[in-house]
């Protein structure tokens, strides 16, 4: 599959999740203190994403 979510690790030490399309980050979350409030991001962007308006600006 070409796109696919990743967490893992940043600087910080902070856990977070990487959307990404053919190995090339296209976005990220903020980072969490643990595995499972990044996997739950994941979760809702899965759920709330397919349904977001998008808003163009000039």
């Amino acid at each position: 599959m070409a796109h696919y979510f990743e967490i893992k690790k940043n600087k910080a030490g902070e856990f977070v999740a990487y959307f990404k399309y053919n190995s090339e980050p296209i976005f990220w979350t903020e980072g969490y203190s643990s595995k499972a409030s990044a996997k739950k991001a994941i979760e809702s962007i899965l759920k709330n994403g397919p349904g977001a308006e998008v808003r163009e600006t000039e």
